[in-house]
């Protein structure tokens, strides 16, 4: 059987995991990386990963990598591909485009070309073409670029294989399968299996952990609920290799169930949640196996009469988000797990998987070990617990391994650095009241993280929030989690803000119309100040907190510039700039953006600022629509504000928008809107934006973007740019 090259893509910090159930595969040659592992083997070792792989995300083949500086040489090496060895005249076609190329900016650009090289290639040696599918194509293929090198795969899984098949309604902040295997296998939970130990979630929602441990205690492929995988319409899949490794896995299945001694248990006190939960165990093929029943954590207990000999694992995610009324309340509900824990479960291991790791502390219990995990855009720790007496200390301290970092000469050197910066913007945020600024901003590239103080008041308490750029796939999975914990371990002691008032993100390469998703729902706003006005901040629920901190001296210009002037925002967000015009005498104002929890967090933002009123209009739209509607009738303004994503292709909008390709369309859109003098102020966050020579010709411009680049962002110039926009009389379009 030939070998190829083949990369399983990983959740972050499961990548050992991934290359120890690749190797049981029969994989060769495994290279660890951050976002996966690479591989070589036998089409054999590649489906076995894609049907047994418990924590793997995606199985890619190799087709070809090649060198490419720019977008037609990259259609270009697409199309010497041969593509019709890959696809039939009837199969269906999806593309992604991933990574980071000097030319290709943006992946949604990048994906359309890699379709364009495979039908272009496809129409000239078989006179057809694919038809496009998003969902369940009969081939996925995808391109990686890494600079100006670009991997081009076929995707073997076709859709994630955290996706088993046997989720039903996922509940609330559903913990990814995968995610919950990998916590699983962490936990030493097959070999504990194995010896007839219980299992228990006492607060498990849909039945992840349980139905994830059941399918490792029975021996149960994870894919055997699958009815998809990327490989079953590829012109290269071996039919008879699948059907022969499928039957295995059902005999192993049936063995394993019949061989398991284990107690695998789970409760909850939401009748609803156990409902899904039974129903997605049965599903799975582990209903036998997995008992849910009504409970709440205060009852929660091993089985009576089990073995004190044999330690179980209690394993849980705790809810959090919609699931928790509060802060507060999770405190709370920790403490009772701890509790419950030290009284009942001496002599268990215990695992706690939270999206708010500061809530540890409060378990009384001392972690063994810590990992970080990520269940999709959430950060989270996965605290490793032996329930022994030796492990207690007193809530809502830290424990030994906080400071375990914090003796490396790395962590001294990014405290120094950090510490500078705090003295030297301190003295200046006081000086010209700023509450909340940039003080780090990957000033050091191997700690490659944003750093934001924020001032909070009633109650008047500062903040931390940590932004940690993801570390490209090809740095050493040991460094980047090395060079984590000394920035983490530092932080309290150098700028004195408790570890309860640090929120640490991870922000991937993706583009600001992509940046706002929603990863948690805590609901909870804090009020910080800038420019003597209020704003509501939030630093649990979105990948931005709700206020450009580089928009501030922006923001300025625009309050001193609306007087007497009927103002517009467009893409308006939390209407930051709309509080400053109001508050700066603006005669009327205008705000349009497509999301309506931005728009009521703006209109929020006013009225924290006692500017309500009929004179200031909340427009849900698509800008580019609203603009193209708007010009045909008679309403005008004196100053717009336009601050778009540099890149959105949301589903509720039309078309895709591309900032560096459409910024003359919208320049000219918002200038058939503007009134004799009025002004258009443009900004934009793109890194390598380039404003077309032919506007010049149109309009006055001036670039702001030095003058409006405050003193906390000079270490990254290239934050934003600005620009002040003027119609040149009889040129300005109409």
């Amino acid at each position: 059987m030939p070998s190829f090259k083949f990369l399983a893509s990983a959740p972050r910090g499961f990548a050992d995991l991934v290359a120890r159930e690749l190797g049981a595969c029969g994989a060769a040659q495994l290279r660890e990386r951050s976002s996966g592992v690479a591989f070589a083997g036998t089409l054999e070792s590649a489906y076995r990963a894609c049907l047994w792989s418990r924590s793997a995300n995606r199985v890619y083949l190799e087709l070809a990598h090649f060198e490419a500086r720019d977008a037609a040489e990259f259609h270009a090496a697409v199309r010497r591909i041969d593509w019709a060895a890959h696809l039939g005249p009837a199969t269906t076609l999806a593309c992604d485009f991933s990574g980071r190329h000097p030319a290709i900016s943006h992946t949604h650009f990048g994906a359309l070309k890699l379709k364009d090289g495979i039908v272009d290639a496809l129409r000239l040696a078989t006179g057809a073409r694919p038809d496009v599918a998003l969902e369940r194509p009969g081939v996925r293929v995808h391109a990686h670029a890494r600079g100006t090198n670009i991997t081009v795969s076929i995707d073997l899984s076709g859709d994630s294989l955290h996706r088993r098949g046997y989720r039903g309604a996922a509940g609330e902040a559903p913990l990814k399968e995968n995610v919950a295997a990998g916590v699983l296998l962490r936990c030493g939970w097959p070999e504990l299996a194995a010896q007839g130990a219980e299992f228990l979630d006492p607060m498990c929602g849909s039945g992840t952990l349980c139905i994830e441990a059941a399918l490792i205690a029975a021996d149960r492929a994870p894919g055997l609920a699958r009815d998809y995988f990327g490989f079953l319409a590829w012109r290269g899949h071996d039919a008879a290799l699948w059907a022969r490794l499928w039957e295995e896995a059902e005999a192993r299945a049936a063995a394993g169930e019949a061989a398991a001694r284990v107690t695998v248990r789970g409760t909850d006190r939401d009748p609803s949640a156990i409902g899904r939960a039974r129903d997605n165990a049965a599903r799975a093929g582990v209903g036998r196996l997995v008992r849910i029943d009504a409970g709440v954590l205060a009852d929660a207990a091993p089985l009576a009469g089990r073995d004190p000999d044999r330690p179980g694992l209690l394993c849980t995610n705790p809810p959090y988000g919609l699931r928790m009324e509060d802060r507060e309340g999770a405190r709370t509900l920790h403490r009772e797990l701890g509790a419950v824990l030290r009284e009942r479960f001496q002599g268990w291991n215990a695992a706690l998987l939270t999206g708010a790791p500061e809530l540890g502390m409060e378990l009384g219990l001392r972690a063994h070990r810590t990992h970080s995990v990520w269940n999709g855009g959430i950060e989270c720790r996965l605290l490793r617990i032996k329930v022994v007496p030796e492990s207690a200390r007193a809530p809502g301290t830290l424990g030994k391994g906080a400071a375990r970092f914090a003796d490396t000469p790395g962590a001294r050197m990014f405290a120094n650095r950090l510490g500078k910066n705090l003295k030297r913007l301190r003295s200046w945020a006081e000086r010209e009241s700023v509450s909340c600024y940039r003080v780090y901003d990957a000033d050091m590239p191997e700690y490659a993280f944003a750093i934001d103080v924020y001032r909070a008041i009633e109650p008047d308490e500062l903040w931390l929030y940590v932004q940690e750029y993801a570390a490209p796939g090809e740095i050493e999975l040991q460094a980047v989690r090395r060079r984590r914990g000394e920035v983490l371990a530092m932080l309290p002691g150098t700028t004195g803000v408790a570890p309860e008032r640090i929120r640490v993100r991870t922000r991937r390469r993706t583009r600001r119309g992509e940046q706002y998703d929603k990863v948690d729902a805590q609901a909870r706003f804090h009020v910080v100040t800038e420019g003597g006005l209020r704003f509501r901040v939030n630093f649990e629920d979105y990948l931005d907190t709700g206020l450009f901190l580089d928009q501030r001296t922006t923001r300025a210009r625009l309050r001193e510039a609306a007087r007497g002037k009927r103002f517009l925002n467009l893409f308006a967000y939390t209407g930051a700039a709309t509080v400053y015009a109001a508050a700066g005498g603006a005669a009327n104002t205008t705000s349009v953006d497509l999301s309506r929890t931005y728009l009521e967090w703006g209109q929020r933002n006013l009225a924290l600022n006692a500017l309500t009123g009929d004179a200031h209009a909340w427009v849900q739209a698509d800008c580019r629509e609203w603009l193209r509607d708007t010009a045909r009738g008679s309403e005008r303004f004196d100053l717009v504000f336009l601050d778009p994503p540099t890149f959105s292709n949301s589903k509720r909008m039309q078309g895709v928008l591309d900032i560096e390709r459409d910024h003359p369309e919208l320049i000219d859109a918002c200038a058939r809107l503007l009134a004799p003098q009025g002004l258009l102020i443009f900004s934009t966050n793109a890194q390598r934006f380039r404003l077309q020579e032919g506007l010049l010709e149109r309009y006055q411009i001036r670039d702001l973007s030095a003058a409006t680049l405050p003193r906390d962002f000079e270490r990254n110039p290239r934050i934003h740019r600005c620009f002040e926009v003027r119609p040149r009389g009889s040129h300005a379009p109409r």
